[in-house]
């Protein structure tokens, strides 16, 4: 599918693997939208790139709503891609045997609202305005790429919200992209390993846990780089016969149970 001059939304856009995104999509000719929380980095990127920023809560249908609108301005929306979400460690249960000390409910909704709820939120939403582009070669109208994690399969302790929301995504892929067919929306989800972003922070103490980290990767023995995860979304968006894919990017990387 040729992006030239079509509009995109990424979501978390302003940083990590959705400002790699950001960035490669607009070299590929695209127009995009950065939508993100973070106001002072969405504006200053979407200037460096000549799309828009728009502040927006993935869960929130107005905010989405005009970002969605604002896509439609710089030219025909025909890309999405997810990368919006939230991360929480805590395990199921506390040491004292206390109900009180088990799992905070409200975390565990607030992960599966923002990760799943919000995904699905951006892409029902595009998706009605993808459905209403002109068609291109074999009836296409646009591509989605979701973000899952190697926690939809291989959760560690303490990730149990987290590797529910991302196992839902990869879980609605494929109904999702049955769904879209109809209109020629094509839906794939790439499950990322350890990628080097800020999420990790920065420092000494840092650079230790991402050492230790990386003792889990196959090859090569290192980190991810937020370029490497934006090629691929590039190549589930450009080539039209990938369709309905969770696609891992993690060196053949296994999780340990910590």
């Amino acid at each position: 599918m040729d992006i030239t001059g079509a509009s995109a939304i990424v979501t978390g856009g302003a940083s990590g693997l959705g400002e790699a995104t950001s960035r490669l999509l607009t070299e590929r000719g695209a127009k995009v939208v950065v939508l993100d929380m973070n106001e002072e980095k969405g504006n200053a990127l979407a200037t460096e790139l000549g799309g828009a920023f728009c502040k927006a809560d993935v869960t929130n249908t107005d905010d989405v709503i005009a970002a969605v609108e604002t896509a439609k301005e710089l030219g025909p929306l025909r890309v999405l891609v997810n990368c919006a979400g939230i991360g929480w460690a805590t395990r199921t249960i506390g040491k004292d045997g206390q109900y009180s000390s088990a799992h905070d409910l409200d975390v565990f909704r607030k992960v599966v609202e923002v990760n799943l709820i919000g995904t699905f939120n951006c892409i029902r939403l595009a998706a009605t305005a993808m459905s209403q582009t002109p068609e291109l070669e074999d009836g296409e109208r646009g591509a989605i790429v979701n973000t899952a994690s190697l926690a939809a399969f291989e959760g560690q302790i303490g990730q149990a919200s987290y590797s529910a929301s991302k196992g839902g995504v990869v879980g609605m892929t494929l109904p999702i992209a049955r769904d879209l067919s109809a209109v020629g929306i094509r839906v794939n989800t790439i499950a990322p390993g350890f990628i080097d972003t800020p999420i990790y922070g920065a420092g000494e103490g840092s650079e230790a846990f991402k050492e230790r980290l990386s003792k889990d990767t196959l090859f090569p023995k290192r980190f991810g780089k937020a370029g490497e995860f934006a090629t691929l979304a590039l190549e589930l968006i450009t080539n039209s016969y990938i369709n309905a894919e969770t696609i891992r990017i993690d060196s053949g990387s296994r999780m340990q149970p910590k």
